[in-house]
């Protein structure tokens, strides 16, 4: 069970960042909400397996990365689920509207980019408990460290002001193209802890 559980949380990552892009690509707003919201269940899944299989001298690490899994789930399923209920069907006034309507980049937007951001601590720290001798498993750790460094610009570019531009409705081809490309980078770390799950211990 310790295995399987995370295993079915790794498959659902990475059907979900699959579906994720494929959305951006259809420009399917509806879907990509919608598809967004099992991500981060799926994540914590797979986030507790490797937790759970870390030795005592890097369960601090694993700890870590487990609580900020858990804060990119809140925060993210607020998000999306907002934008495929309340959001979609309106009603609210316009100012209202630019605070929760994800795509003009008000506050829910802000909060998006926050969950990315404590994912991104999420697995720097997971990877940092990984200790698998594998040549899959070091390329899982390598590219969940790396993926940590989202974490800056996540936080910081909303303080900027750069997307202030998305107040008027305005879709940046540079934003899809860069979503499309993260989920490239974080499809195979969803692909390889499903294999490092389905192994023997």
């Amino acid at each position: 069970m310790n295995r399987i559980i995370p295993r079915i949380g790794s498959a659902m990552v990475a059907v979900a960042v699959f579906l994720f892009a494929a959305c951006l690509i259809v420009n399917f707003p509806f879907g990509s909400y919608f598809v967004c919201m099992f991500l981060p269940i799926g994540y914590v899944m797979m986030a507790a397996g490797l937790q759970g299989e870390c030795c005592e001298n890097r369960r601090v690490a694993a700890n870590a990365g487990m609580a900020f899994g858990v804060v990119y789930a809140v925060l993210i399923l607020l998000v999306y689920f907002a934008q495929t209920t309340s959001v979609r069907f309106g009603g609210f006034s316009a100012q209202a509207q630019d605070i929760l309507d994800f795509q003009r980049g008000g506050l829910l937007f802000n909060y998006d980019l926050l969950g990315y951001g404590m994912m991104a601590l999420s697995t720097f720290f997971l990877g940092l408990s990984v200790q698998g001798e594998s040549k899959e498993d070091k390329w899982m750790k390598a590219l969940m460290m790396i993926h940590g460094l989202f974490f800056f610009s996540c936080f910081f570019l909303p303080m900027t002001g750069m997307f202030s531009h998305m107040a008027e409705g305005e879709t940046s081809m540079e934003g899809t193209v860069a979503l499309v490309l993260w989920c490239g980078y974080f499809l195979p770390i969803g692909i390889l802890a499903y294999r490092h799950f389905g192994k023997k211990n």
